[in-house]
């Protein structure tokens, strides 16, 4: 993974494309758009940096958006902007499963290549969608993770996202599927709570769940704002070595709280790896290398070759690669990253 130089974005407003020297490319011309959940958000930042720079090197043009506030509403109003825009293709990560499909299927039929990336959209509203990693694997690498840092046994308890996040929902469904076998069956999953990927509110619902379950021993937090938001609030508490956190993050953001203890190690992905994968998606898409069936193959730049495969909720998917663990050996090699 190469190093990546620091990240500023206005995530609201339009990039301009880039067209190379010795001509114009297939992509020029086009306008892709990237509408990520919201506003503020590191990995958000990340993911469309990473989409951002796929684009210009193969000479198209960027337009990047996100709402105020994680809601399918506000990402409704968005998409119907880019539909008056006629742009070529628009990548989504769904705030809400199925609310997005009326205005998502008008782009379709105005000609537009319609895919999700990260959180997906019904398959009935999208080409195909660009996923981190294999989701039955990151639930069971959590539950993994929780069941190792309590010892085998006790309370444990989730933070998500939002209550409609497609990718988070998954995750956890598939987490309830682990716990209920045998080997955990001293694993007490007491409750699933959702800070809305909002840092405030992330930190609320920790404190309640500290509060309700003082036997309290791992949080999981599949979402990198409610990671290191609970990690804060663990520290700040002085529960270090007696409620541990786990899940997916930033190791930026977590670097400080792998160190001190609090997360004795999580996972994530590189999100700028993502978005660059979602970037040669849009391309394909709309150069007609792909249409987004199943056993379909591209090539993603520095990434290498990819096959577009089946996914779990009956459309198609393309995937990044496994999770990533980091821990106190490596994290002092990330933290610069991203």
């Amino acid at each position: 993974m190469k190093r990546v130089v620091a990240i500023a974005l206005a995530l609201t407003v339009v990039f301009g494309g880039v067209l190379f020297a010795g001509g114009r490319s297939a992509e020029s011309g086009k306008v892709h758009a990237f509408v990520f959940k919201s506003t503020g958000n590191p990995y958000g930042e990340r993911q469309m940096s990473g989409f951002e720079t796929g684009i210009k090197e193969q000479g198209g043009t960027v337009i990047l958006r996100a709402p105020d506030l994680p809601t399918a509403e506000a990402q409704i109003q968005m998409v119907d902007q880019l539909i008056a825009q006629k742009v070529a293709s628009l990548c989504i990560v769904g705030n809400d499963f199925d609310a997005l499909q009326p205005v998502l299927t008008k782009a379709k039929d105005a000609g537009i290549k319609v895919y999700s990336l990260d959180s997906s959209v019904n398959p009935a509203s999208r080409l195909t969608h660009v996923n981190q990693a294999d989701s039955e694997k990151i639930g069971q690498t959590l539950v993994e993770a929780a069941f190792d840092q309590a010892g085998g046994s006790g309370e444990i308890a989730i933070l998500s996202a939002t209550s409609q996040a497609s990718n988070q929902n998954l995750w956890i469904d598939y987490m309830q599927k682990e716990l209920a076998k045998p080997k955990y069956s001293s694993l007490n999953l007491v409750k699933i709570a959702y800070g809305d990927d909002l840092r405030d509110k992330s930190v609320s619902e920790t404190e309640s769940l500290l509060l309700s379950y003082p036997n309290l021993k791992v949080i999981i937090a599949p979402t990198t704002v409610g990671i290191a938001a609970a990690a804060k609030v663990i520290t700040d508490r002085g529960l270090i070595g007696k409620v541990k956190i786990t899940g997916l993050g930033l190791p930026s953001e977590m670097a400080e709280y792998i160190t001190n203890g609090s997360c004795p190690y999580m996972y994530l992905w590189n999100p700028i790896d993502v978005g660059y994968l979602g970037s040669y998606v849009a391309t394909g898409l709309t150069t007609g290398k792909i249409t987004g069936k199943e056993g379909e193959k591209f090539t993603a730049g520095r990434l290498g070759e990819y096959t577009i495969t089946k996914a779990p909720d009956g459309g198609t998917e393309v995937l990044l690669g496994p999770p990533f663990k980091f821990e106190p050996s490596n994290i002092n090699d990330w933290k610069s990253v991203y």
